[in-house]
């Protein structure tokens, strides 16, 4: 069957699509929040750790006014995003195996009572398998379509996300930039 290496290949591009997706976890007891972030700010003018650990607060609620977005909440939305996109490929995965073998079945078993009416249940038989083979098949091909459609649509948020987590950070460093910081991410 042809639709196996599609649907690999569909699976493929969501598990690479997450592999690029930014991931962030909540901050640790032992990172501060720019360094979760990935931020790497460097106390210019020699402030504390405490006044560090005030300053990225204020510049994190800041940068989330000024984007609309808390970098926390978009990573798990994509993570449940892509959870579900995985979820859907495997679900049509398994709805097409064996869909061309159970169509040949049903047509033939449909042709042969046809056929037995006309007179030649044999005929019957063979012209129904090849019609519930051919049905099976473009039915089974749409459904590979709307996976590969669910596969782009997957991976165009995760690049929508990723764009988001970006012009945080931006805002994020800007914001310690002002307060005399070195940030890079």
């Amino acid at each position: 069957m042809r639709i196996h290496p599609i649907l690999t290949c569909v699976t493929a591009t969501m598990v690479f699509t997450a592999a690029q997706a930014q991931s962030i976890a909540p901050p640790t007891g032992t990172k501060s929040l720019a360094a979760t972030l990935n931020v790497y700010a460097f106390p210019g003018a020699g402030q504390a750790s405490t006044q560090q650990a005030q300053d990225e607060s204020d510049c994190y609620k800041w940068a989330e006014q000024e984007t609309g977005n808390d970098p926390f909440q978009l990573d798990k939305q994509a993570a449940q995003q892509q959870q579900q996109a995985a979820q859907q490929a495997q679900q049509a995965q398994q709805a097409t195996a064996g869909a061309g073998a159970k169509g040949a079945l049903g047509g033939a078993a449909g042709g042969a009572a046809i056929g037995a009416i006309a007179g030649d249940a044999g005929k019957g038989a063979a012209i129904g398998a090849g019609v519930g083979l051919l049905a099976n098949r473009a039915r089974t091909q749409s459904k590979a379509q709307q996976s590969q459609q669910q596969a782009q649509q997957s991976q165009a948020a995760a690049k929508a996300t990723t764009a988001q987590i970006t012009d945080f950070k931006k805002a994020f460093s800007a914001c310690l930039e002002a307060k005399k910081y070195t940030v890079k991410f």
